[in-house]
């Protein structure tokens, strides 16, 4: 039941230094979920042979159990953005990471295929959850002048994340007598530390101003926030979300079209690549080690460049020489099956970075395209056709290169990412400087 404007709380306005503190740790908190995602979704690498060897699995299994997380992300992404609109961030805030704290800890104790296939499942659904909540409410608090330099963040935690799964996954496996189990299992402290820090967030001012419940939302601003930054909401009427106003007008079904196949593209050969890095070195005649590892170093490096540069040179200014960098690159590994070792390695480096440049991008466009009613079941509709790729790269890449090659593999890698570029050219929207509900226009005119 909604708040009256009666029933609301006395205002209070707090001190600068109170505001300052709350933003670290909204950004800490924020960072930290996504720094579990991507460390969550790494972990699989540097324990794939042995757990693959301990269970006795078939490449496909191999395959599925990698896809698994990223199928939970799609199915917990649709339903995590719908909650999020429809019952505020912060109940979906909590959830999502307390269903990361038991799922993570399941791993310990997996004995079969079909149970790890089910727990990786589940964390993808708290991880579909933490994109569709975790992006729209770092947007709703962020000032303009730095939305893009923090939502980029985000996406250094996660590729930072995944880079650190790899580090710490391949020393435990190769110096320690862990289990693979154990291995897995080391998310679960990162869970539960971000589970007490998030204890006590506030709900989202713009949420609740788009649930008539604008008083509620003013108090939180005064007192969490710098109320200039919120001079636009004042000038907004609240809007009742539906799916459907994904694809209500013309400049709607453009944004969606952009923000779904510049995500998918981005992602689908990544997680492919990333995930069996060895392998795919292997085939290329290179011993994997920690030239597989620094595919994640030079995608961590993208993010950083591009998180750094954003909200100066602009989001399309980035977007577009990114994506089709990342096609050359793949493009040149499927036509040249016999490049020597340390092309492939530079080839795959500068892939990695350029992905990465473009990777950061798809965590701030969702955020600011898509106006307050239908943020969180926008950026959750992207999330989940995102990981439609995300899925299928993983699970079909080992089957790929057996059956295929790593030629054919590659090419059909740079068709995914030449279709990504084109898209972007076509569609990418500039939003530097702008207020959530000037992009919002973009959306709706």
């Amino acid at each position: 039941m909604a708040v009256t404007e009666s029933a609301a709380a006395p205002r209070e306005v707090s001190s600068p230094q109170f505001k300052k503190r709350f933003m670290t740790r909204l950004i800490i908190v924020l960072i930290g979920g996504m720094l579990l995602d991507g460390y969550i979704l790494g972990i699989v690498g540097p324990v794939n042979e042995t757990m693959s060897a301990d269970l006795a699995i078939s490449p496909a299994i191999e395959g599925l159990v990698a896809a698994a997380a990223l199928i939970g992300i799609g199915i917990g992404s649709p339903i995590g953005g719908w909650a999020g609109d429809k019952f505020g961030r912060k109940p979906l805030f909590m959830i999502d990471i307390s269903l990361f704290v038991v799922a993570s800890a399941l791993q310990l104790v997996v004995h079969s295929p079909e149970m790890l296939i089910i727990v990786r499942l589940l964390m993808g659904i708290a991880i579909g959850m933490e994109y569709s909540v975790g992006w729209p409410m770092l947007s709703e608090f962020a000032p303009a002048n730095i939305r893009g330099l923090l939502l980029g963040a985000t996406n250094i935690a996660w590729y930072g994340g995944f880079m650190l799964a790899f580090m710490v996954g391949t020393l435990l496996i190769s110096s320690t007598h862990l289990s693979w189990n154990f291995i897995l299992f080391t998310s679960t402290f990162l869970a539960i530390a971000l589970l007490i820090g998030r204890l006590g967030m506030p709900e989202s001012p713009r949420w609740l101003w788009n649930q008539g419940r604008k008083e509620e939302a003013r108090a939180i601003v005064d007192k969490f926030m710098d109320p200039a930054e919120f001079a636009d909401m004042e000038h907004t009427e609240a809007v009742k979300g539906k799916f459907s106003q994904l694809f209500s007008t013309p400049a709607a079904r453009k944004a969606t079209l952009f923000v779904c196949g510049f995500w998918f593209a981005n992602v689908a050969p990544y997680f492919a690549i990333a995930t069996f890095a060895v392998t795919v070195m292997k085939q290329y005649g290179m011993d994997g080690g920690i030239w597989s590892t620094l595919v994640s170093v030079f995608s961590l490096l993208g993010v950083i460049v591009c998180t750094v540069l954003v909200d100066k040179l602009g989001r399309r200014t980035l977007a577009i020489p990114s994506s089709w960098a990342v096609f050359v690159m793949l493009a040149i590994l499927g036509f040249w099956t016999g490049a020597p070792g340390i092309i492939v390695v530079i080839l795959l480096y500068i892939y990695s970075f350029m992905n990465g440049l473009g990777g950061a991008l798809s965590g701030i466009f969702p955020g600011e395209v898509f106006p307050t009613a239908i943020r969180g079941v926008g950026t959750g509709f992207a999330a989940a056709n995102s990981r439609v790729g995300a899925a299928l790269g993983p699970f079909l890449l080992p089957i790929s290169m057996v059956g295929l090659g790593a030629g054919v593999t590659m090419l059909i890698a740079a068709g995914v990412a030449l279709a990504g570029a084109v898209i972007t050219q076509l569609l990418a929207p500039e939003t530097k400087g702008m207020s959530l509900a000037e992009a919002a226009k973009n959306f709706s005119h």
